[in-house]
């Protein structure tokens, strides 16, 4: 077991969580809106205080590389590799399709193990990021961009229980008709809800390159051109 400091910045909430040996120790988390580049550093320094106050050494840094907000990953993975390369630790990035996923694990204690878990992170109009995963997160399908229609996830549906969360399951709930189609409201990822996941990463020496890691994005990044050009 370690001590990480897990950083979760790729949707509408910036969250900071100190876990050690397995269990979370000190968490800190805002909803109010894209504040990361703010509230991020300070959150951050927070977290550090109370790794110093314990007298504990850092073992490595885990950060969430998407998919999702593309500004919340760039600002989440800058700060840690900064971090991780001050300290000389290691540096640990985690899916954050696989974050949902494991939470909704956690959410839900009359699973089976039998059920199919899609999480899906909002993108533009009708459009995810998503994937599917068994319960070893083994990818069934994606991780990719998806444009929900009434097929999406079809061949899963039809003789296996598949669960959709995130924020983009919204959308799906629509198109989306199957008896065999079931809702997880309310999950969002956050950065204690990391910590199998970093803890897994950790032990099995599973490390990003501080250097030349870059966000999940799944996508290139699409600019518009204004209306108006001054």
């Amino acid at each position: 077991m370690a001590t990480i400091l897990n950083i979760e910045t790729s949707g509408k909430t910036c969250s900071v969580a100190l876990t050690r040996e397995g269990v979370l120790e000190f968490d800190l988390e805002n909803s109010d809106g894209m504040k990361h580049a703010e509230l991020l550093a300070p959150f951050v320094e927070r977290a550090m205080e109370e790794v110093k106050r314990k007298e504990w050494k850092l073992d490595a840094v885990a950060v969430s590389i998407g998919p999702g907000s593309y500004t919340g990953l760039r600002i989440g993975l800058s700060l840690a590799k900064g971090l991780a390369f001050s300290l000389g630790v290691p540096l640990i990035g985690v899916s954050t399709l696989k974050i949902l996923a494991v939470k909704a694990m956690f959410r839900n204690f009359n699973f089976t193990g039998e059920e199919i878990l899609v999480p899906m992170i909002d993108a533009r109009r009708m459009e995810v990021f998503t994937g599917a995963y068994d319960f070893s997160l083994k990818a069934l399908e994606g991780p990719a961009p998806m444009i929900l229609d009434k097929n999406s996830y079809g061949t899963l549906l039809v003789d296996r229980e598949v669960w959709f969360m995130g924020d983009g399951a919204v959308k799906a709930k629509d198109v989306i008709k199957s008896p065999n189609a079931h809702w997880m409201d309310g999950l969002n990822p956050m950065a204690k809800d990391m910590l199998a996941l970093s803890e897994k990463a950790f032990r099995e020496g599973d490390f990003l390159d501080i250097a030349y890691s870059v966000p999940e994005y799944l996508k290139e990044y699409q600019t518009t051109t204004p209306k108006c050009k001054i």
